[in-house]
């Protein structure tokens, strides 16, 4: 086992579970060598050819390979979770996923919402107004919201409102009027009609423009006027200030905390605006923050997050041909997250909503029962790490050393208490075949405990 300092290696788990979906201690270890500031430029560098390969994938789980199912394309976004040199691609994706909410229940259309997931996961990280130009020109999107149906004669405000209300600025930064012209100046932007060619599947849909339905009058929005087309209006929703607010505080509540102070907002609305609008460089401004160091445990996980932070620890489904895939979509889905199928036009509501009566069982269940399969490569290397350099371990180490191959994690002391009288162990164990039992239990009951909740 390599010797880390605690405060070290803390952080940088601290770090890994926020940016990344956590990670044991063995694979900490090996980052504290970076440095904690190197650490998070290295995160934030994404080489997009370097993603897990599918091929096999599609092979040895074909009933999500065809693009007929929605579950298909949930299930290979876990598996990129589990196993993408990038995670933070993919929670960035996760969190435009809740925030820009588009879903199956309406879309119906399995192929448009496996490219609307890789439009976020493509563009997540980058240009703010790129992503929503790139969203304007989701088909899932403008299906989902009836742009189909917005003509220069007969004007749909719904993705007009939207994008004002729930996708850049939020309620109160806007009138009615400019609602009117946004939708005004986004008509004519469509799609191609989809034809169901069964047994072979869908034609592939696209973004299309259409400048004989597009509105070209003079339009008045946000106190400027024109003939504004679709990007002249994103145009100015990113420049302006409720905009930056709105970016930071989604970015607060997703990456720091559930209730986040004014002092981070602030901080990364400047920093939003000082990049050109760049969440890249508005999550390396967060990343580094001395409030973000200082945020631990401050965020309950959302399903995804527990699921996928879960499967880390226990290091199952690394590869595409491993069974199971499929029973983690279900296990999101029985958590209140049904991937690709958000609730409503609002997404999911984050934070202690998570954890209602039923949704906890669910969570803990799934929890205690992986971390509790000792034959799991994860679960048995952080047994031999405990094991290791010792004879015997008391029941307060023995607590001690699984938190620490968790990731670093901690309990508060009516939890820490809970857990040794339920083991009740009155002396030590020894460091050989009994300890697999008992660690197994002490990772069961952590896994149980209300601070596994918590990110």
């Amino acid at each position: 086992m390599v010797t880390v300092p605690k405060t070290d290696i803390s952080l940088i788990g601290h770090l890994v579970r926020r940016a990344a979906f956590g990670a044991p201690a063995s694979q900490l270890e090996q980052m504290c060598s970076t440095g904690y500031e190197a650490l998070v430029d290295k995160i934030l560098e994404i080489d997009q050819s370097c993603r897990p390969p599918e091929d096999l994938f599609d092979r040895f789980n074909l009933e999500h390979s065809a693009g007929e199912g929605f579950k298909g394309s949930s299930a290979r976004w876990i598996y990129r979770m589990i196993n993408s040199p990038f995670p933070l691609e993919e929670k960035v994706a996760l969190m435009w996923h809740g925030r820009f909410a588009t879903g199956s229940s309406k879309v119906a259309n399995s192929l448009m919402m496996y490219a609307h997931m890789n439009m976020l996961r493509d563009f997540g990280l980058g240009n703010f107004k790129t992503l929503l130009q790139r969203l304007s020109r989701s088909p899932a999107t403008l299906w989902w919201l009836d742009q189909q149906m917005n003509h220069t004669d007969a004007v749909n405000e719904n993705y007009g409102r939207e994008l004002l209300e729930l996708f850049s600025m939020g309620r109160g930064n806007y009138s009615e009027e400019d609602v009117r012209s946004a939708a005004r100046s986004f008509t004519g932007w469509t799609i191609e009609q989809t034809i169901p060619r069964y047994p072979g599947g869908w034609f592939d849909i696209d973004f299309v423009y259409r400048d004989d339905d597009h509105d070209h009058s003079q339009k008045e929005f946000l106190g400027e006027t024109g003939d504004f087309n679709g990007d002249d209006i994103i145009d100015i929703v990113a420049r302006q200030p409720a905009t930056g607010r709105f970016v930071a505080t989604t970015i607060c509540r997703f990456f720091l905390s559930d209730d986040p102070d004014e002092r981070a907002i602030d901080t990364l609305a400047q920093a939003y605006f000082d990049s050109g609008y760049e969440i890249r460089e508005v999550l390396r401004t967060l990343f580094k923050s001395t409030f973000f160091k200082e945020s631990g445990f401050q965020r309950v996980k959302c399903p995804a997050e527990l699921v996928v932070g879960t499967i880390q620890l226990t290091e199952e489904l690394r590869d595409p041909y491993e069974f199971g895939i499929e029973h983690l979509v279900k296990w999101t889905a029985s958590m209140g997250q049904e991937l690709l199928n958000p609730p409503t036009v609002e997404g999911w509501h984050m934070g202690h909503e998570w954890i209602d009566s039923a949704f906890l069982i669910e969570r803990v269940n799934f929890a205690s029962d992986r971390l509790g399969n000792t034959s799991a490569p994860g679960v048995a290397n952080m047994i031999d790490r405990i094991r290791s350099d010792r004879s015997d371990i008391n029941a307060t180490d023995l607590i001690d050393a699984c938190l620490y191959e968790m990731g670093c994690l901690r309990l508060e002391e009516n939890s820490r208490t809970a857990i040794v009288n339920e083991l009740g162990l009155q002396e030590s164990i020894a460091c050989d075949d009994q300890l697999d039992d008992v660690a197994n239990k002490v990772f069961q009951l952590i896994a149980a405990s209300p601070e596994y909740q918590m990110a």
